[in-house]
């Protein structure tokens, strides 16, 4: 004998067709006003590094044994999936601050915002299509500006100071008063 409540579910669905459940927007859905744009710079800087891995890789040559052409293979394959996934994770976390956080008074003060976030969604795409380094590096620029003037509108003055990360560059930060 089963201890277990009966379904509920054709009650829950008839609820929701009479009165359809309100959608909420926000990044975490709560909405909880916690924004930043530290994720997109990280994982801009990983596409560069992704980017100069697969530079640094020695092609197999033509005698090249089967184990060191899977290798090959296997490595260009991780590092551009990882490629992939950061740069449509700069992607999302750009669409989430720009669609969430910033206000129609913010666009007003910062016009070029939405042409800078349109060029990184942009950028972010052509950084998934290949393994260009200049292209990875813009993408890193461009959402530096972004993460600038975030937090302007915050009232926050910014710096940029090193990654300390292998592929180098420069995380836009947030100064105290």
């Amino acid at each position: 004998m089963s201890t277990r409540a009966p379904s509920l579910g054709w009650v829950e669905r008839l609820s929701d067709f009479v009165h359809p459940p309100r959608t909420v927007y926000a990044h975490c859905d709560i909405p909880c006003g916690i924004y930043d744009p530290h994720e997109a710079q990280i994982a801009a800087l990983t596409v560069i590094r992704m980017d100069q891995l697969i530079g640094e890789l020695a092609h197999p040559g033509p005698e090249a044994k089967l184990e060191e052409r899977a290798t090959y293979v296997s490595k260009v394959s991780r590092y551009t999936t990882v490629k992939e996934q950061h740069a449509e994770r700069v992607k999302h976390e750009v669409r989430v601050i720009w669609g969430d956080y910033f206000t129609p008074d913010h666009a007003k003060q910062f016009p070029q915002a939405h042409e800078l976030v349109w060029k990184i969604l942009k950028q972010a795409s052509k950084c998934r299509q290949g393994t260009n380094l200049a292209d990875a590096q813009e993408l890193l620029k461009l959402v530096q500006d972004f993460a600038e003037i975030f937090w302007q509108t915050k009232g926050a003055t910014t710096k940029r100071q090193p990654s300390m990360q292998k592929s180098g560059g420069d995380i836009v930060v947030p100064v105290s008063a």
